[in-house]
């Protein structure tokens, strides 16, 4: 199982994914699920998944052996395609390839063909857009009425989103938001676990962007755990007592 959330917000965009994978209770792994392609000046593009991690690893293998293969168009390719929409339509078309190949075998186990993914990103001249893609190869964009997409273990990180984010909300609020979320997750779902890859990207610097690596006992997240955990008991301990008596 795994968490990534990625939020669109007026002044740029926030991405953020756990690296933990577990095949059982006793086969636990680390594996990056955060993938960003990039041109200085000219595009960054951002891809995060959730799913079975043989598929999400062979659409991202896929992807990348396309940019390499002299034969394709580069306009078919990520760093080449004219926008993010036909970023999205390409990484929908390379889940299908690979759903062609592997869907049938997987259908017969207990969990399916199962890939999700959040694709961010802008191209120079074109609008930051963050999309959210299905197993299908269908995907759906975030708008300034629906600025947050999750994938994976989603339950527990979703209600401070839900209460916080909005479109107007500052790039530096999103990424605290969004650790608030993942720290609620990282509580409640022992499959969902550290180190952590956050990325943020301010709108119209495309190839620009942060992005930082959060382990077991960082500073700044562990500063986030204890104070969002102190603020939730004190709300707590602040609201009137039910009426029992009478």
């Amino acid at each position: 199982m795994t968490y990534c959330v990625g939020t669109l917000t007026a002044e740029g965009l926030v991405m953020l994914a756990d690296t933990r994978t577990n095949a059982g209770i006793d086969h636990i792994s680390t594996f990056r699920k955060l993938k960003i392609w990039k041109r200085p000046g000219e595009r960054l593009v951002a891809l995060m998944s959730a799913g079975n991690l043989a598929v999400t690893q062979a659409v991202v293998g896929l992807l990348e052996e396309r940019m390499e293969d002299n034969s394709v168009d580069p306009g078919e390719t990520i760093l080449g395609a004219p926008s993010m929409f036909a970023v999205a339509r390409l990484v929908g078309a390379a889940i299908r390839d690979v759903r062609e190949v592997d869907g049938p075998s997987l259908e017969q186990g207990a969990h399916g063909f199962n890939a999700t993914f959040l694709l961010g990103g802008q191209i120079a001249g074109r609008k930051l857009r963050l999309y959210q893609i299905y197993a299908e190869g269908n995907f759906i964009e975030a708008t300034e009425d629906t600025p947050f997409f999750q994938i994976g273990e989603t339950k527990y990180g979703k209600p401070i989103l839900d209460r916080v984010m909005s479109f107007g909300v500052p790039v530096k609020e999103a990424a605290k938001v969004c650790l608030i979320s993942m720290d609620s997750t990282l509580r409640s779902n022992m499959s969902v676990g550290l180190p952590l890859d956050l990325m943020v990207y301010r709108r119209n610097h495309p190839g620009e962007y942060i992005e930082r690596r959060i382990a077991e006992g960082d500073p700044y997240f562990e500063d986030i755990r204890h104070r969002w955990s102190e603020a939730l008991r004190s709300a707590y301990r602040g609201i009137a007592d039910v009426p029992l008596d009478g």
